[in-house]
This record gives structure tokens, sequence and C-alpha cells, in this order.
């Protein structure tokens, strides 16, 4: 029997602090055949961090000679670091069949629409903004101004929530993963991506 012969792209945004990169590490555990895409940062490696599992760490020089080479699909200036998805890694792993999922920002996710890059996107939003700014200080070293600017970020990017294909609130974790992969295998079984599987099956009936 036939497969899919391209994976998917998937796109998951929410304002920092909703958990959107907790939600995605679970989701990839227990869906087979979804990777996360691994980003390039400019930024140093944090205390546990791998180069090249984690992220691909460069310096902020070989950062910007990808920019200026096209080389991304996404990249943005977070808080002073630059973080960017590789556009040959992700077409790499979507043309061999790989489902791929983008931890992204709403930049990131307008720049992918840009792009006319084939994509469902999924905005993650926390219960409120009292939740969010609890969560956010719970986490943080931020100074107060540092964390002001990120509380005023996500004010800005909770509004983008209309651009997306789906929403989501982030609740508790394990019904929140559950959601996400709903949205997933409803994306997997449409029509128009089922449709040489379909075929095949059709086939068998006409023996």
């Amino acid at each position: 029997m036939s497969s899919r012969t391209r994976g998917l792209l998937f796109i998951v945004s929410a304002p920092s602090g909703a958990g959107k990169t907790t939600l995605v590490e679970h989701l990839v555990q227990i869906l087979p055949n979804l990777r996360m895409s691994r980003s390039y940062t400019s930024r140093p490696a944090r205390d546990g961090e791998r180069d090249g599992v984690d992220y691909n760490f460069v310096s902020r020089d070989e950062f910007q000679d990808m920019v200026r080479a096209g080389a991304f699909l996404e990249w943005a200036d977070v808080f002073g670091h630059c973080y960017g998805t590789a556009a040959e890694d992700t077409e790499r792993l979507v043309a061999a069949g790989q489902d791929v999922v983008l931890v992204i920002d709403v930049q990131g996710a307008r720049q992918v629409k840009a792009h006319g890059v084939d994509h469902t996107a999924i905005f993650v939003l926390p219960p409120s903004y009292e939740v969010l700014e609890r969560r956010l200080r719970g986490r943080s070293k931020d100074s107060e101004e540092q964390m002001q600017t990120r509380l005023a970020t996500a004010r800005a990017e909770a509004s983008s929530y209309d651009d997306y294909d789906y929403v989501v609130v982030n609740d508790q974790l394990e019904p929140t993963v559950v959601r996400l992969q709903e949205i997933i295998a409803a994306e997997r079984s449409r029509t128009h991506r089922m449709r040489s599987i379909a075929e095949e099956i059709i086939k068998s009936f006409r023996h």
C-alpha cells in the first residue's frame, strides 16, 4: 500500500510563557513520524544544552551570513539573540516523508506564510494573562525591566491568534497535548493527503 510521499509542516506559536515548547516536546515523544525542528541560534549554549541536539549554535556573524544567503525559512532577533529555521533542513525532512513541527513566534510564522510553504498553524493561549504572568515570573531570572518587555510582547502576540488555523488553550499539560494530537491526526487524514492510500484501497473493491 502506498503512503504519503511528503511529510507535513506544522507551526506552533504562543506568547512567551504559554508553554509551547513543553507541549511540543511531549507531543513528539508520543506521535510517530513527528519531529521538532532544530533551530539555529546565535546565543551561547546554556548548561546541559548540546550543539546539534538542542540547537545548532553559531556565532552572530555566522548567523548573519546565513541570513544574507537566504538560508532561513524564518528567523528573528528575540531579546538580543537570533533564532532561525533553515529552509534546507526543513525541506529535507518533509521531502523524506517526515512530519515536522516548528516552535516559533508570531513573527516567524508570518515569514513562513510569506514563503508560501504549505503548513498548518496552531496558536497556544494561556488560560488568562494572570496565569501567563505567574508562569513567566516563576521560571525567569529576568530583571523587572526585562519582564515588562516580555509581558508587553506577550500582550501584542496574543491578539495574533486569528491568523492561525487552530487555537488551543493550555490549561493543563496532558489534555492540551491530546488536543494537539487530535489536530495533527485530522490534518494527516485530509482527503487530498490520503488520496493515494484511499485509491489503493478502492482498487481492492474492484476485484
